[in-house]
Order: C-alpha cells, then sequence, then structure tokens
C-alpha cells in the first residue's frame, strides 16, 4: 500500500468514524461518480464504513452541475430512510426535479429535495456532502484537530447570532453590509454526529444567510468562484453591485462575463421550469429573482485548507470569507444556484443591538478569541 493509499484510508476512516460517528447495523447511502477522484475516494469510505460495522451502499450516477438535477434511482433510494448520506460528487449531486415542483411540507416548511426533507426537517439522517473534492485535498484537508475548529467556530457563531449586522471590507474593494436581524449562524465544524447535522468535508467555516432585502455597497470577488460548471480561480476580480438585498450589476473581465451567464442561465431557466409545469405558478419568477440574491457570508477556518480552484476547500482557507449568490440557507428565497464566491484578506465587523462592535477578522487575520 503508498502512502497516498495509507492517507486515504486514514482520511476516510476519520470521516466515518470521527465526523460520522458510524455505528453498527446502519445504513449508510454513499452517492458517487464514475469519475476516478471521487470515486477513489468514495470507495475509500465505502470500506471505512464497512469497517465501522455500517450497511453501505454505493451508487454512482453521471457528474451533475449546478442546474441538473440527480438520477430518479438516486432520489428513489432516500425512501429507505438511510441514517447517514455521503454525497461525494465531480460537482453536485443534483436537484430533486419532482420535490421542486411540489415541495414536501413538514412541520409548516418547505422541502425542494428529498435529502433536505429528511436532514433537516424530520433529522432522520445525518450526512456529508463534498462537491468537486480531490484526493490531494480529501487526505490534506480531513486529517485536522475539530476539537479546536468546533471552538474557532462556535466562537464566531455566537458573535453572529448576536449580531444585528455585518460590514465586510478588502483590499480589493470589497465593502458592503448586512442586515442579521432574526438569523442564526451555522458551524461547518465537522461534528455531524447526531440526526440533522451535516455538512463538508472538509469542515471548516462559520457562515449565515442575511437577511433578505439587506445586502447592499460593493463585493469583489478576487480568489475564486462557482460556476455554471465547476470552479474557477479569479485572474481579474469581479465586481458585483447590491442593492435591497440582490445583485444589481457584475462587471469585470471575462470571469464577470462567466458569472453574468451563469446568473442569466437560472433566471431563463427558472421562467421555462414554470411555463413546463415544473415549479408553481408564481414560482418562476421567485426563483428567478432569487438567482441574484446574496444568500450566504462564510469565514474560512480550516488552516489546512488553501485556494486551489476547488470551492469545497476555497472557502475553507484561512484569511478568506466568500459569499454566495442565488439560493439561501433559512429556506426564505429559493433559487436553482448557489454560487460561492471568495473574498481575500477580509476585515469582518459584526454590531449588536446595542450597537457594540466585534471584528472577528481584520485584514485576513482572525482576532484574539477566535484563533
Amino acid at each position: 500500500m503508498t502512502v497516498t493509499n495509507d492517507k486515504l484510508k486514514r482520511a476516510a476512516e476519520i470521516a466515518v468514524q470521527v465526523s460520522l460517528k458510524v455505528k453498527p447495523g446502519e445504513q449508510v447511502f454513499i452517492v458517487s461518480n464514475p469519475d476516478h477522484e471521487v470515486s477513489v475516494i468514495s470507495q475509500a469510505v465505502y470500506d471505512a464504513a464497512l469497517e465501522a460495522g455500517g450497511r453501505p451502499t454505493l451508487l454512482y450516477q453521471p457528474v451533475k452541475s449546478q442546474l441538473d438535477c440527480a438520477e430518479k434511482t438516486v432520489l428513489a433510494a432516500f425512501e429507505a430512510k438511510p441514517e447517514v448520506f455521503i454525497s461525494l460528487s465531480a460537482e453536485k449531486l443534483g436537484k430533486d426535479e419532482a420535490a421542486i415542483a411540489r415541495p414536501y411540507m413538514y412541520e409548516g416548511k418547505e422541502y425542494d429535495h428529498i435529502f433536505h426533507l429528511q436532514m433537516y426537517g424530520e433529522k432522520t439522517c445525518r450526512a456529508f456532502w463534498s462537491p468537486s473534492t480531490n484526493i490531494d485535498s480529501f487526505v490534506r484537508t480531513v486529517p485536522i484537530d475539530y476539537d479546536e475548529l468546533k471552538r474557532r467556530c462556535a466562537g464566531i457563531k455566537a458573535v453572529l447570532d448576536r449580531a444585528v449586522s455585518l460590514r465586510v471590507s478588502a483590499p480589493g474593494g470589497t465593502d458592503a453590509c448586512f442586515g442579521l436581524r432574526g438569523r442564526r449562524a451555522f458551524s461547518d465544524d465537522g461534528d455531524f454526529s447526531r440526526g440533522g447535522t451535516g455538512g463538508n468535508l472538509p469542515a471548516g467555516e462559520t457562515f449565515v444567510s442575511p437577511e433578505n432585502g439587506t445586502a447592499r455597497g460593493i463585493i469583489v470577488f478576487d480568489g475564486s468562484i462557482s460556476l455554471y460548471k465547476g470552479d474557477i480561480v479569479i485572474k481579474e476580480p469581479i465586481r458585483c453591485a447590491l442593492e435591497n438585498g440582490f445583485v444589481r450589476e457584475i462587471s469585470g473581465g471575462e470571469e464577470a462575463g462567466a458569472l453574468r451567464h451563469t446568473v442569466e442561465t437560472a433566471e431563463r431557466n427558472a421562467r421555462d421550469m414554470e411555463k413546463a409545469g415544473k415549479l408553481p405558478a408564481g414560482q418562476g419568477e421567485v426563483y428567478a429573482r432569487n438567482a441574484r440574491n446574496i444568500g450566504e457570508i462564510g469565514i474560512g477556518l480550516n488552516p489546512a485548507a488553501r485556494i486551489t480552484g476547488s470551492m469545497l476547500e476555497d472557502e475553507k482557507a484561512f484569511h478568506t470569507c466568500h459569499f454566495a449568490v442565488g439560493l439561501n440557507y433559512d429556506h426564505d428565497a429559493p433559487a436553482l444556484i448557489h454560487l460561492d464566491g471568495l473574498v481575500k484578506n477580509p476585515t469582518i465587523t459584526a454590531v449588536d443591538g446595542d450597537g457594540r462592535e466585534t471584528v472577528i477578522e481584520r485584514d485576513g487575520e482572525l482576532q484574539e478569541g477566535f484563533r
């Protein structure tokens, strides 16, 4: 066995035993693609689940983009109510076309994917998902100190939960404000051991969805960004002007044009889906409008992560924050896309209800209490 295989086996064991804490007899449902890198990782995770006493099933489907739907066979497998779900995809898991047309209802909330229903609504499963992962990233960024990461994530979450607004500036030109009243932050700290918990591996971010309609100012993406198909490292910064929660203007070079094309495609597809009866009446325009929504602000907290052109890892890197264009995590701004984009060396200031300011990160450096 090579050193790389040893490292991959160890990373897979950490994912299964430390992060998910798979128990004997639990159903472990793994979805992957016949892409070499994610296929090799998924097989290592399958073996680790077997060794932990789980009952794993590994299912392949074609590679899915931001706007593609998952195979019906994949969605049908969720009917078995697996306790653990793992997505190791070259791009995305894929959307649930039937649930978008007729969302699941659970305790008064709508869910447009059966996985989201089981994860966030019924809380019958726990999960991790690793879109666009690769072997180098997985073996380097998964074996980290999770106790330290949990402490770091919890400290920042506490500040964001108290905050009513957030200001973000950066040397590249970002200068924007966001409302946070009534919002709760999420911690991707790698502890996915209870039903209803899940996140990325590699883990390592605290993130929040801003109040709808409050984002204003300028975001200049200068790290990397997700597009319709895949992620890219940005060569010429992308400038996004924000107004009333939405991106009103996208300017820059070739990369800005690609982002604009992705957003416009999502807008057009949403309207077409309503015409085809794949979205309820009136929802086509809602999904189209939210293709320009600012749906997330996240802070990278994984010390082993770096900017590589794979957003799964990039958004966890120290000295960065990221914003998502598209749907949010509070399920009140649905869209067909969620495009993460990095801003390097940000200064992030939270303001609470009494007007007190807490600087979380200054010029890309975590401040005392968050390191």
